[in-house]
């Protein structure tokens, strides 16, 4: 009759050692893998950005715009500033903005019609041009001038157009880097919709209507 193998205490403990390294090596990997994977999402964008940021990324920002207006060429060319008349309407906290804004559009040749407090009691981040659907033109040459500006068609149909100064504005856009004068050719937003399809228009703040 044989007898059993005796119990070695220091191979049952070399034996434990390599169990407990095999389940930290494996949890190790486990986590870099995670970590790997969390990193690439992060790294294309599938993580991380806010909804301002994702709207950002979008034409407009997210917002339906008009397409231009074109001529019989089939071409929609800017609108010479001395013929834009514009409001500027102060959406921020940030007293006196309204004023520098418009001294600085009237400095650069546009028609000036006022400024005011923008109604209400929201404060508007992004700066927004307002206009309707007869100014679709002018309101591109404007916008022109702001680089984060949303444009936002509502339902007036006079050729006012509105400038309501959100709180990221800081600063026009450098007048050398922007198609001055009539008769430049506009790049309407990407997936731009035609006026009379855009439905549910906002309603444009009170103003004495300007032809």
């Amino acid at each position: 009759m044989t007898s059993p193998e005796a119990f070695d205490e220091r191979k049952a403990r070399q034996q434990f050692v390599r169990d407990r390294q095999k389940i930290v090596f494996t949890i190790a990997i486990a986590l870099l893998a995670v970590i790997l994977v969390v990193a690439f999402l992060f790294y294309f964008g599938v993580l991380g950005k806010s909804s301002s940021a994702k709207a950002a990324e979008k034409p407009n920002y997210g917002v339906i715009a008009p397409c231009a207006t074109t001529d019989n060429t089939g071409t929609a060319k800017t609108v010479a500033n001395g013929n834009v008349t514009v409001r500027v309407l102060n959406g921020t906290d940030k007293s006196g903005l309204a004023n520098a804004v418009s001294s600085a559009l009237k400095n650069r040749g546009f028609v000036t019609k006022g400024v005011a407090d923008y109604p209400g009691t929201t404060t508007l981040k992004r700066t927004e041009i307002r206009f309707g659907k007869n100014a679709i033109n002018q309101a591109y040459t404007v916008a022109g001038h702001f680089n984060d500006a949303i444009m936002r068609m509502d339902d007036r149909s006079d050729k006012l157009v509105d400038v309501v100064i959100g709180s990221t504005f800081s600063t026009l856009t450098d007048e050398n880097a922007v198609k001055t004068g009539a008769d430049q050719q506009i790049t309407s937003f990407q997936n731009c919709v035609a006026a009379d399809k855009i439905t549910n228009l906002p309603k444009a703040v009170d103003h004495a209507a300007v032809k």
